[in-house]
C-alpha cells in the first residue's frame, strides 16, 4: 500500500552527536541509490551502479563536486530486505561533527530530506516489516539500562506478546462474525456461534488479557530502574548506607542530626537489575521550615518507591520505640502490590543488645554496618531476590503504559459481554462491546491506529531511528 511518508527519501544521523571515533549516517526511501552513487566514488574499478550488491560493504570516498569530504565504508540494502522495508544505505565516517553536517548538507542538495524523529522506525511500521508493539520495543531497546529491561525489550521486540494477542483477537473476531450472522437471520432462531466454545475463548481471552494488565506495576519499574526509598530517623545512617552501596561518597556524612534536607538519587545495577536508590531526609518532627520541607518529600519517595529500606541504629535505638516509630510510619506506607519494605539494623561493627529476633514489617532486620560495609552482600541478596525470579524468557511482561491503558479498555470491554450474555439481554449490545475489546485489543499491535497515535508513539524516538 502507497504511503505518502514514504513518497520521499529521508537521511539522518544514526550516532548520538559529539566527537567519536566513527559516526553512521542512513538515508532510507527509493531515490537512497541513486543520491549516494552521485557523490559517492569507489575505489574499486569494478563498481557498478546498475548491478549494487544488497548487505554488502563499499570503501570509497564522498566528495562535493572536487572537495573531498572524507573516506568513508557504504553499505547498502535493497528493499524489502531492509531495516525499513525501503531501500537504505548506511555511510560510516570518520566521528567528526564536521563531516556529518557536510554529508548530510550535500544529501539534502541532491535531494533527501531530514528525517523526524522516529521516522525510520515509523516506515518499518508502515511497510509491515514490524507491528506497532514491536516498534515501540526498539525505543525501550535503545533506553535499556540493565539485563532484565534489555531481555524485556528483545523479546517485545520479537514479537512477545503481540503474537498471542493477535492469535486471541482473531479467534474473537471470528465468533463476533458468526454471532453477527445470526442478528441477520434474527427471526430465524438459528445459531451459527457455538455458544460454550464462545464462553471459553471469553474466559481464555480474560485470562491472558489480565496476567498481562497485571505484569505491568512490575514491568514497569523493572524497565525504568526499581525506585528504593532509604528512610529513618537522623543520624541512622541512610546517607553513610548510600555511599556504601555506591562505593563512593555521593551524600554528605555527618554527625549533626538533619544534614540531608533534600533527596539524593543515583542509580546502579545489581546482578543486572536496575535500581534507583533514593537517601531521604531523617524522619522527626522539626521546627526547622527547611527539613520539615524533606521530611514532607521523603514522605513522597515512600509512596512512590516499589522498596523501602528503613535503616535504624542498633546502638541507640529500643523495640518499643521502634515499633511506635513503625506503627507511624505505616500510615504512611500504604499497601502496594511490589511495595517492599526492608529492616535494617545499621551500626553493628560495635556490639549491639538490639534482639535479633525482633521483627519489623513482619521481617527479622538485616544486621549490618553500612560504614564498613560489614554484611552489605546480605543487603543486596535480598534486594534482588524480590526480583530476580522474573524471567523475561519464559513471561510476558508488559511495559508500556499505552498498552496498559489497551488492555485495561479491552477487560472492561470483555467484561460487559459477559454480562449482556449472564442477563439475557439483545445480544446486538454484546457485539457492540466485542467490537470495543476487538479495538482496543488491535491498537496495541497497530491493527487499529490513528495518525494521531502514530505522531505521538513516534515522536518519542530519537532521530535516525
Amino acid at each position: 500500500m502507497f504511503n505518502p511518508l514514504n513518497a520521499d527519501t529521508i537521511c539522518a544521523p544514526a550516532t548520538a552527536s559529539g566527537r567519536g571515533a566513527i559516526g553512521l549516517i542512513r538515508i532510507s526511501g527509493a531515490h537512497a541509490f541513486s543520491i549516494i552513487t552521485s557523490v559517492f566514488s569507489p575505489v574499486s574499478k569494478k563498481f557498478d551502479t546498475s548491478k549494487i550488491e544488497s548487505h554488502k560493504l563499499y570503501f570509497g570516498t564522498i566528495s562535493d563536486n572536487k572537495e573531498l569530504i572524507d573516506e568513508v565504508l557504504v553499505a547498502f540494502f535493497k528493499a524489502p530486505h531492509s531495516y525499513t522495508g525501503d531501500d537504505i544505505v548506511e555511510i560510516s565516517f570518520h566521528g567528526s561533527s564536521f563531516i556529518k553536517k557536510r554529508i548530510l548538507e550535500l544529501l539534502i542538495s541532491k535531494g533527501a530530506r531530514m528525517a523526524q524523529n522516529g521516522e525510520f522506525t515509523q516506515r518499518a511500521f508502515l511497510n509491515k516489516k514490524m507491528d506497532l508493539a514491536q516498534s515501540e520495543a526498539v525505543a525501550d531497546l535503545i533506553d535499556s539500562q540493565s539485563a532484565v529491561s534489555h531481555k524485556i525489550a528483545i523479546k517485545q521486540m520479537r514479537g512477545g506478546y503481540s503474537k498471542k494477542l493477535q492469535e486471541l483477537r482473531q479467534q474473537l473476531l471470528d465468533f463476533t462474525s458468526l454471532i453477527e450472522l445470526e442478528l441477520d437471520f434474527g427471526e430465524e432462531d438459528v445459531e451459527f456461534a457455538d455458544r460454550k466454545q464462545f464462553f471459553a475463548l471469553l474466559e481464555n481471552l480474560t485470562n491472558e488479557i489480565s496476567k498481562l494488565k497485571n505484569s505491568f506495576q512490575k514491568g514497569n519499574v523493572l524497565k525504568t530502574g526499581i525506585p528504593v526509598a532509604i528512610i529513618g530517623k537522623p543520624n541512622a545512617g541512610k546517607s553513610t548506607l548510600l555511599n556504601t552501596l555506591l562505593q563512593e561518597d555521593r551524600a554528605i556524612v555527618s554527625n549533626i542530626p538533619g544534614t540531608t534536607r533534600d533527596t539524593i538519587e543515583e542509580a546502579i545495577d545489581i546482578d543486572g537489575i536496575h535500581f534507583r536508590f533514593i537517601d531521604t531526609a531523617g524522619l522527626r518532627q522539626s521546627e526547622n521550615n527547611i527539613e520539615t520541607i524533606g521530611i514532607e518529600k521523603t514522605h513522597e519517595q515512600i509512596e512512590k518507591a516499589s522498596v523501602i529500606l528503613y535503616i535504624f541504629d542498633s546502638q541507640n535505638e529500643d523495640k518499643d520505640s521502634l515499633a511506635e516509630n513503625i506503627k507511624d510510619l505505616k500510615s504512611v506506607i500504604r499497601d502496594k502490590d511490589y511495595k517492599i519494605a526492608i529492616p535494617i539494623a545499621n551500626k553493628c561493627d560495635n556490639e549491639e543488645n538490639f534482639p535479633r529476633d525482633f521483627k519489623l514489617f513482619d521481617k527479622k532486620p538485616i544486621f549490618l554496618s553500612a560504614k564498613t560495609g560489614l554484611n552489605i552482600e546480605k543487603l543486596t541478596k535480598e534486594l534482588t531476590a524480590h526480583f530476580s525470579d522474573t524471567d523475561p524468557d519464559s513471561e510476558q511482561i508488559v511495559t508500556n503504559s499505552r498498552h496498559y491503558e489497551a488492555l485495561i479498555r479491552a477487560l472492561e470491554s470483555l467484561e460487559n459481554v459477559n454480562n449482556t450474555f449472564a442477563q439475557d439481554l439483545p445480544i446486538d449490545l454484546a457485539t457492540t462491546d466485542i467490537r470495543m475489546a476487538l479495538y482496543h485489543i488491535g491498537s496495541i499491535t497497530g491493527e487499529i491506529s490513528n495518525t494521531d497515535i502514530l505522531g505521538n508513539i513516534f515522536s518519542r524516538f530519537c532521530i535516525g531511528k
